[in-house]
């Protein structure tokens, strides 16, 4: 089963992914974050204390895909928090080439991974056109990414004030 999690910020997404992969023996946590100020850091802290002590967790800020492919298996649920910040990652790089590629193997592994996958996404396309060329990038890269990966799974959840939205599948 893979699983699609999206929702705005505080909106209880990713609440909802822990939950769901609960319900597994063997829980792969992959963590997409950089903790690149304090700010973020107990971001991360906060997340990291919310966890199930025996949930195992890899870090994997650009190289998704090979670390999803390394890490399936049929007794495994992977729980990816977050796409957005992943997508972050990738776009501040300034690397067109390794964007592409990341991209497409990200998409190419969803397909024909093993086990459970439950993937987390900020909602962004919800407001205002931003300002900035980076920024409106961001919204446009997250929306297609949020399309074509809504198409690959086989539920797609979005979450609101906690509540969550069944948009394809069922729960």
């Amino acid at each position: 089963m893979r699983t699609l999690i999206l929702g705005g910020a505080r909106s209880g997404k990713s609440a909802l992914a822990e939950r769901l992969a609960a319900a597994h023996d063997a829980v792969l946590y992959i963590a997409t974050a950089a903790a690149g100020d304090d700010e973020m850091a107990a971001r991360i802290l906060h997340h990291r204390a919310r966890r199930p002590a025996h949930w195992q967790l890899r870090e994997a800020p650009l190289q998704l895909a090979d670390t999803l492919r390394a890490e399936a298996h049929a007794a495994r649920c992977l729980l990816v928090d977050c796409l957005t910040l992943w997508l972050s990652n990738l776009l501040c790089r300034e690397d067109e080439a390794l964007f592409a590629t990341q991209r497409a193997a990200l998409l190419a592994a969803v397909d024909d991974l093993p086990g459970e996958l439950i993937l987390v996404s900020n909602e962004v396309g919800q407001g205002i056109v931003p300002l900035g060329a980076l920024t409106r990038r961001f919204v446009d890269e997250a929306g297609r990414l949020h399309q074509d990966l809504a198409a690959r799974c086989e539920r797609v959840v979005f979450t609101v004030a906690g509540l969550p939205q069944l948009l394809k599948g069922s729960l």
